[in-house]
């Protein structure tokens, strides 16, 4: 597998993963600051249980992917308060993320130990 296939498949993986736990953090959220419905919390329950789930496809160490995964979660967190919250991400937000990516993009194609 090249690296290119390789990240882009870590990159999507990051992505529904971040996708999970931003949405499931949210809904709870949701509830505790906005007085939503009570039973947001099920599928908000059901989404940080997938994020779980999908934390455990990623392969490597842990550590590693956590660290990882920390960019693509921060470029989620932004492209959610885009388009969920309406607020547009200023240019040092936007300046933050591109660095986060970065440095989720040398953790992810950096030979790894075998």
């Amino acid at each position: 597998m090249s690296a290119a296939t390789s990240l882009l498949q870590a990159v999507i993986l990051f992505a529904v993963t971040a996708v999970a736990e931003i949405t499931g953090s949210y809904l709870a959220y949701g509830v505790v600051k906005h007085g939503r419905p009570v039973w947001w919390l099920l599928p908000a329950a059901l989404s940080i249980a997938l994020f779980v789930f999908l934390l455990t496809l990623h392969p490597g160490a842990a550590g590693r992917t956590y660290a990882a995964y920390g960019g693509m979660y921060v470029a989620i967190a932004f492209v959610w308060l885009w388009l969920v919250e309406q607020q547009q991400p200023n240019v040092w937000e936007t300046v933050g993320v591109v660095v986060t990516l970065i440095g989720m993009g040398i953790i992810v194609l950096a030979p790894q130990p075998k």
